[in-house]
């Protein structure tokens, strides 16, 4: 271990961080996982810090740790909720904090790159000041990363009319695992060969490290119309959201809540037992008026009731509110958040499959769920669960006892196990469901192949091997 450290220092100098306190900071996500193991005081820390200023030191620090068999864990901002960025004692942490900032912009182009340690907000503000957005508005934007954003296949609150990343990304940098670096071209569009950057987004760093993320931009739009109707149950709610969907209309902000969610949310503003859904309708000039009158018009249709446009406003002040778990802890609550995805034909079942298995879990008092994205041919479900078991030794059991219950839900209904959060360690076990024998295979075969020793991101993401 001091021949990596020597290493490292003549790599980095004072940007290798060594002390109980800088480790202990960038030991953990926001995972529940996570905060239960420092609330218990388990909180395992890594061998080093290394905070880089450059791709090339980046490149460099990979380089020495290969040279020493070190595992490698890269951080962002940690902000993930699934256990992506979780060191173990002799691995060294690589955070991105030092890979910020704006390193260009060409408004004719429409696009901007930045450093991927820059937090999202950050980067929205520097471009809203040129009239631009990126259009990516995670519940995190103020405490995650644009790197964090590419490597967890990342969506945001405006997907249905902006897309998710994977369709902002316009171009990246990145360091190998053999400590190459590679630069994707800088083009629209390209039919030569496979898309490389898809080997980097949502690899949460088992296949490389994001160092630079360039966007394609958009003009900032109007200032938007919002409005809410309410429907019966979530089928009538689903089926409202899908005629507005499948025609073409693309409502930036689409949610469907269902009856006890919406009552949680938006209180007075939704009778008690009915399912709430809200709209934002934004883009260039006279696009909201006529979209929202559309909508309006195919919710009605759909048996939906008019609410008031305040709900909306309600939300867009909370939407960014996280509650912090230990809190919830000390109230002897253990709460989580999973979000999944299917079709349309398949949304409704999976919403009660998913909710009745794990509402069976032993101390589980409320599992509830609603839609935050959609797209032609289906949408997510993001569900959250409370339980309250009765002595705190078993709140890890029974979190992992209530994600058993969904992904084993998920997986039997034929629907994706993860939307928007990623894989990260808690998913993990599920993978190979999610991608099959073959998808698992060729999957391990690009892993081994970029590290053959398994030094990135170990534990995270790729399917473990088949017997």
């Amino acid at each position: 271990m001091t021949g990596l450290l020597d290493d490292l220092a003549a790599v980095l100098g004072d940007n290798l961080l060594l002390g109980d306190d800088d480790r202990r900071l960038r030991s953990r996500d926001y995972s529940v996982r996570s905060e239960l193991d420092e609330w218990r005081g388990k909180i395992t820390m890594p061998a080093a810090v290394a905070t880089p200023t450059t791709v090339d030191a980046v490149a460099a620090v990979v380089r020495v740790c290969l040279a020493h068999r070190a595992p490698i864990v890269t951080r962002g901002a940690g902000s993930g909720v699934v256990g992506g960025v979780l060191p173990s004692p002799d691995s060294v942490v690589i955070s991105t904090e030092r890979l910020a900032g704006m390193r260009d912009l060409e408004p004719a182009d429409l696009l901007a790159s930045f450093g991927a340690g820059t937090l999202g907000i950050d980067a929205e503000n520097r471009v809203q000041a040129h009239g631009f957005t990126i259009g990516h508005w995670p519940q995190s934007i103020d405490r995650s990363t644009v790197g964090g954003w590419v490597a967890t296949r990342a969506s945001g609150q405006y997907s249905t009319a902006y897309g998710n990343i994977e369709d902002m990304v316009y171009g990246l940098e990145a360091v190998l695992p053999d400590g190459s670096i590679y630069r994707s071209r800088s083009t629209p569009r390209a039919a030569a060969g496979p898309d490389l950057r898809h080997l980097l987004i949502g690899s949460e760093g088992t296949l490389g490290i994001v160092t630079e993320v360039t966007f394609s931009l958009r003009p900032l739009p109007e200032p938007g119309i919002r409005q809410a109707f309410h429907f019966a149950d979530i089928e009538a709610g689903v089926n409202a959201i899908r005629s507005v969907v499948v025609p073409g209309w693309r409502p930036p902000v689409v949610r469907l809540y269902d009856a006890r969610e919406s009552r949680r949310h938006f209180g007075e503003h939704v009778p008690r037992g009915r399912c709430m859904a809200i709209f934002l309708h934004e883009g260039p000039p006279g696009h909201a008026q006529l979209e929202a009158a559309a909508v309006a018009d195919l919710c009605r249709t759909a048996e939906g009731e008019s609410a008031d446009s305040e709900a909306v406003d309600h939300w867009f002040e909370q939407r960014n509110i996280v509650p912090s778990w230990t809190e919830l802890f000390e109230q002897g609550l253990v709460v989580d958040t999973i979000e999944v995805a299917t079709g349309w034909s398949k949304l409704a079942d999976l919403y009660h499959a998913v909710t009745t298995a794990v509402s069976a879990v032993p101390g589980v008092i409320a599992a509830t769920g609603h839609s935050s994205h959609a797209y032609r041919s289906g949408a997510n479900l993001y569900f959250s669960f409370a339980a309250q078991p009765p002595d705190p030794d078993d709140f890890a059991a029974t979190h992992a006892a209530c994600w058993n219950a969904a992904m084993e839900a998920t997986v039997a209904a034929g629907a994706g196990i993860a939307h928007h959060h990623g894989v990260g360690r808690i998913r993990q076990p599920w993978m190979a469901d999610e991608l099959g024998p073959g998808g698992s295979a060729l999957l391990a075969a690009v892993k081994k192949a970029l590290d053959p020793d398994d030094l990135f991101n170990p534990g995270a993401v790729i399917p473990d091997p088949v017997a």
